[in-house]
């Protein structure tokens, strides 16, 4: 057993709510590094390689929703978290080359925190107050009762030895398996064979608005779909908006994952030991309303300066516009199109139903400026009452 197990009082060490995500300081081999925390990742840290924390001593492989990829590790010989010092017996950290934390997060970030960090605690995160709160491992949630109001407690599956895997019941009575993962920026992520399998999508049927999402290993198909009566975790979800991979999973284990999109409306402990989750609705919300948007996606070229269009989503608002794959971005609104990363760029595309983006592009050197309105490019029957002023999180553009 490691020290950590036998602290007998609950510590607290304070995060930051960055682009639809946690953000939190450890101290790694030294090194003060800002990282998102992701407990969808069993591991300790994946951290960009232009951080130094030693030499690399191995490899690792990680998967994401689609596919895996290899990566050098280095050993962690010390570690704290706030006050805390962590036992880091054993534990590697992965360095990944060319990533960009901070332009997805919108906040300094240089990599990914996971659960290996806290495994020697009763782990509750409290989204409301801004912390973790290490409890030690004699807290025992399964005594809390829940009202299945406002709090709930919900049981790990026995399956998925690296992810906290939980069942989520569709209005038909079928069920998913998806995992409790904070480094989903998305409300919710699946896959069309599930769907199809569940029966809550016509396998014969073709998504009217298919846009792209990005991945660990690269960029992915994906469209958006409007479920209703949904319960996730066994709380109820009268509507919600589902990003929907166009591949199947890469694992058997489970069908996808909850994101922070549903996570950050509840404050959550995590009893890793008992196979439990404690959830506490604060927010008195299981969802946001949809966002309307064009249809557009684009990548920084740093060789320009400049976004180029990567993607133009079949009738939507900008193909009916006229923008076109490799047209150069220039400005939205007036203001120029800097690196703001794809996150950023989507939100200033992203607004109300109805509403007008001002664009300015270059193709072939002609400058052209433009008016386009936007749209819900969301699969199914939209949720109802939407509000103008929601953030709700989409990947089709």
């Amino acid at each position: 057993m490691s020290m950590l197990a036998q602290v007998d009082k609950a510590v607290e060490v304070p995060f930051v709510i960055g682009e639809n995500a946690i953000i939190a300081d450890a101290v790694v081999n030294g090194r003060k590094v800002s990282c998102m925390f992701d407990t969808g990742f069993s591991g300790s840290f994946v951290l960009s390689d232009n951080v130094s924390i030693g030499k690399p001593s191995g490899t690792m492989t990680l998967r994401d929703f689609v596919g895996q990829f290899a990566a050098s590790t280095v050993p962690i010989k010390t570690l704290m978290l706030g006050t805390q010092k962590i036992n880091s017996e054993g534990m590697d950290a992965v360095q990944q080359p060319g990533s960009s934390y901070s332009l997805s997060y919108n906040t300094h970030t240089v990599g990914i925190m996971g659960m290996e960090v806290m495994q020697d605690f009763v782990l509750e995160i409290n989204v409301q107050r801004k912390r973790f709160i290490l409890h030690p491992r004699s807290y025992d949630i399964t005594k809390k009762v829940p009202d299945n109001k406002r709090t709930f407690l919900a049981k790990m599956l026995p399956k998925g030895v690296n992810s906290i895997e939980m069942a989520v019941e569709a209005p038909n009575g079928g069920k998913l398996t998806l995992a409790l993962d904070t480094g989903n920026s998305f409300y919710a992520t699946t896959h069309r064979d599930v769907l199809e399998k569940l029966g809550l999508w016509d396998k014969n049927q073709k998504p009217k608005f298919m846009g792209s999402a990005f991945v660990a290993s690269g960029a992915v198909d994906s469209f958006n779909i409007a479920l209703k009566d949904m319960k996730i975790f066994g709380v109820p979800t009268p509507q919600s908006v589902w990003n929907i991979i166009d591949l199947p999973s890469s694992s058997s284990d489970h069908d996808g994952t909850v994101g922070f999109g549903f996570l950050k409306n509840f404050n959550m402990i995590i009893d890793l030991k008992r196979r439990r989750v404690w959830l506490e609705n604060f927010t008195g919300k299981t969802a946001e309303p949809p966002t309307a948007s064009i249809g557009l996606s684009a990548w920084y070229y740093a060789e320009y300066q400049r976004y180029i269009v990567t993607g133009v989503t079949p009738q939507g608002p900008a193909e009916k516009a006229g923008i076109k794959p490799r047209d150069m971005l220039l400005a939205i609104d007036g203001d120029e199109a800097l690196d703001v990363g794809f996150r950023g760029l989507a939100e200033k595309l992203e607004g109300p139903q109805g509403s007008k983006v001002k664009l300015t592009l270059s193709r072939a050197g002609v400058l052209r400026q433009m008016e386009v309105q936007r749209e819900y490019l969301i699969n199914g029957d939209l949720p109802v009452a939407p509000a103008a002023s929601s953030s709700a999180p989409t990947s089709t553009r």
